[in-house]
C-alpha cells in the first residue's frame, strides 16, 4: 500500500490539491477549485465567504484522490498552505460571523495608525514587535471590527486565520503556528509570544479570542470523523501545523536554509529567504516574519502582479503566448514607457492609496507591445524595491527561486535576471505553497514516528531543479534597468501626495 500525503493550498482566487508519494516525493495528480471576491464592495474591500473555502477544498481533494486512484487508508498526512493575513471571526458555536477581510483589503489605513499611535509610533511598534501594523496584516482588521461593526464585534470568540480556519474544519482544533501568526501583526516576532501592547491597543479582551500558537513542527490536530466522511477519506489521519501561502512557498522551493531566495510572482508578488535569526526593518518595509519550519523569514509584499499583467493581456485580446512574444518585441526599458504597478494600493513601499500610473505614453510607446513589457518590467521593479531593502538588511541572494503565473514565461524570467542581477532559476513542481504544505505534512508524521529528520533533510531529498528553465543577467540590460528603477522609485515618491487627493476625490 502507498503511503500518500495531500497538499493544499487555499489562495485568493482557488483552492489547489496535490496528491504526493511519501517516499518519492512524486506528485501523482493535481486538482483545483475556484471562487470569487465578493462583488459590489467600496473602494479597497477585498473580501470572501470563508465557506467558499471549504467547498473548494473539499472538490479538489475528491477530484485529486480520484485522479491519484487513491485508498482512503493511504493517505497518512495532511498539510495546509492558506493566504496570509486573512481575518475569520468566529463566534462560540464556532460559527463564522461576517465575511472574510482579506490580505489585499486596504480599507483599514485608519486602524493601523490609531494601533501605532497607541504604541508610540513606527519607530515603538517595530522596537514592541518587530514589525509595523500594515493595511494588510490582521491586525487593523480586527479593530476595524470593532469601530465600524461593533455588534459582530461583541459576537467576537475566535480569531483565526484562513489556513487556520480550514484546519478547524478538518480537526476541529483552533491553534495557530508561529509563521501565519507572525503575518498578524499581533505577535512579537523575537519572542514568538503575543504582544500584550499590540492586544491592549486594540481590545483588553482580544488575548482571550486568540487562539493557542504551536511550533511549525506540531500537528494541528487529525481528522475529524464529520469532515473525513465529507472527503471520504478515514478519521485519525494527522493533520500538520500548516501554513501561510509565503511560508509554505518558501519549504516547497527549498528555501530553508540561508542564502537562497524565492520570488513568488502570482496574483501579488513576495520575495522571501530563509534566516537563522529576526531581520528586523527599523523603517517596517520587510516583513519580520517566522517561518514555517521554526526559523525566520524576512519577507517584502507587492499586492500588483499578476493582476496587472492579466489586465492588459485580457484588454489586448492576447493568448498569454501572444502576450509573451508581444513582450520580446519592445526593448528593455520599452524606450521610457513605465508601469507604476499600485493597481490596489501597495504595501512595499506602503502605498495603500496609490494607483497605477503609466509614465512615458507618446506615439512611439503607444503599441500593444511596449505596454506588455512595460506593465512586466513594473511589477517587477516594484518587487526589486524591496529586495535591495533586504540587501540593506544583510539578506543577499546566491539564486532566485522564481514560483508563480509570471515564472512560466521564458521572457519574463529573463526580465527577472535582468532587474534583479542575479541567477533566476525555477522548480520541477510548480505548485510551490501545496508542495511546501505536503512536504511539511510529511516531515510531522515523521517526527511522530520518531524519526529526527529536519525540514531542510526533507526538502534537500525532494525539491529539484528545472535547469533548462535558468535565465542569467545580461549586463547591458541590468544597467538599463538599474536606470529604469531609480526612475520608477523617484516616481513612486513624488506622487504619494497626489495618491491621496485622488482616493479622496474618487471615495465622495
Amino acid at each position: 500500500m502507498r503511503t500518500l500525503l495531500l497538499g493544499i493550498d487555499s489562495g485568493t482566487q482557488s483552492t489547489k490539491v496535490l496528491v504526493v508519494e511519501a517516499r518519492t516525493g512524486k506528485v501523482l495528480s493535481s486538482a483545483s477549485a475556484g471562487y470569487d471576491l465578493l462583488p459590489n464592495l467600496p473602494p479597497g474591500a477585498k473580501e470572501q465567504d470563508p465557506q467558499a473555502w471549504l467547498d473548494a477544498t473539499a472538490k479538489a481533494i475528491k477530484q485529486a484522490l480520484k485522479l491519484a486512484k487513491a485508498k482512503a487508508g493511504e493517505v497518512k498526512a495532511i498539510g495546509v498552505s492558506g493566504q496570509q493575513h486573512g481575518f475569520v471571526p468566529l463566534d462560540k458555536q464556532g460559527q463564522v460571523i461576517r465575511p472574510a477581510k482579506l490580505w489585499c483589503d486596504t480599507t483599514t489605513a485608519a486602524e493601523c495608525e490609531e494601533i501605532m499611535g497607541q504604541l508610540g509610533g513606527l519607530k515603538a511598534t517595530i522596537k514592541k514587535q518587530g514589525l509595523a501594523v500594515l493595511p494588510g496584516f490582521t491586525a487593523s482588521k480586527i479593530l476595524w471590527l470593532k469601530k465600524h461593526e461593533p455588534k459582530n464585534f461583541e459576537r467576537l470568540h475566535q480569531v483565526l486565520l484562513p489556513h487556520d480556519y480550514l484546519n478547524f474544519w478538518l480537526t476541529g482544533q483552533a491553534v495557530m503556528e508561529y509563521g501565519d501568526a507572525s503575518g498578524t501583526a499581533l505577535l512579537d516576532v523575537r519572542k514568538r509570544a503575543w504582544c500584550a501592547a499590540t492586544l491592549r491597543a486594540i481590545d483588553p479582551d482580544l488575548a482571550a479570542k486568540l487562539p493557542r500558537l504551536i511550533s511549525s513542527d506540531q500537528p494541528a490536530g487529525t481528522l475529524q470523523e464529520t469532515t473525513a466522511r465529507q472527503l471520504g477519506l478515514q478519521p485519525g489521519i494527522l493533520v500538520s501545523a500548516g501554513g501561510g501561502d509565503n511560508m509554505m512557498g518558501a519549504i516547497g522551493t527549498g528555501n530553508t536554509r540561508e542564502g537562497v531566495i524565492t520570488a513568488s510572482f502570482g496574483t501579488s508578488g513576495t520575495i522571501y529567504a530563509c534566516a537563522d535569526k529576526p531581520v528586523i526593518d527599523p523603517q517596517g518595509e520587510i516583513a519580520a516574519f517566522c517561518d514555517s519550519t521554526n526559523h525566520w523569514l524576512p519577507l517584502l509584499c507587492t499586492m500588483n502582479v499578476t493582476v496587472a499583467t492579466e489586465m492588459v493581456r485580457n484588454d489586448f485580446g492576447l493568448s498569454v503566448k501572444d502576450f509573451d512574444n508581444l513582450a520580446a518585441v519592445a526593448p528593455a526599458g520599452c524606450q521610457g514607457l513605465m508601469l507604476l504597478p499600485y493597481l490596489e494600493g501597495e504595501r512595499t513601499p506602503n502605498v495603500p492609496d496609490g494607483t497605477g500610473v503609466y509614465f512615458g505614453v507618446n506615439t512611439r510607446t503607444f503599441t500593444a507591445a511596449h505596454f506588455a513589457r512595460a506593465t512586466m518590467e513594473g511589477v517587477t521593479l516594484g518587487m526589486n524595491y524591496g529586495l535591495r531593502r533586504l540587501a540593506d538588511l544583510g539578506v543577499k541572494p546566491t539564486q532566485i527561486r522564481a514560483t508563480g503565473g509570471g515564472a512560466k514565461s521564458k521572457v519574463w524570467r529573463q526580465i527577472m535576471a535582468d532587474v534583479f542581477n542575479a541567477e533566476v532559476v525555477t522548480l520541477q513542481v510548480s505548485e510551490g505553497a501545496a508542495f511546501g504544505a505536503a512536504l511539511q505534512a510529511l516531515w510531522c508524521w515523521r517526527l511522530q514516528q520518531g524519526e529526527k529528520a529536519t525540514m531542510a533533510d526533507v526538502t534537500d531529498q525532494f525539491i529539484k531543479l528545472n535547469k533548462s528553465e535558468t535565465a542569467t543577467p545580461r549586463a547591458a540590460n541590468a544597467a538599463r534597468y538599474a536606470e529604469v528603477q531609480a526612475l520608477q522609485d523617484e516616481l513612486s515618491k513624488s506622487l504619494r501626495g497626489v495618491f491621496a487627493r485622488h482616493r479622496q476625490l474618487v471615495t465622495r
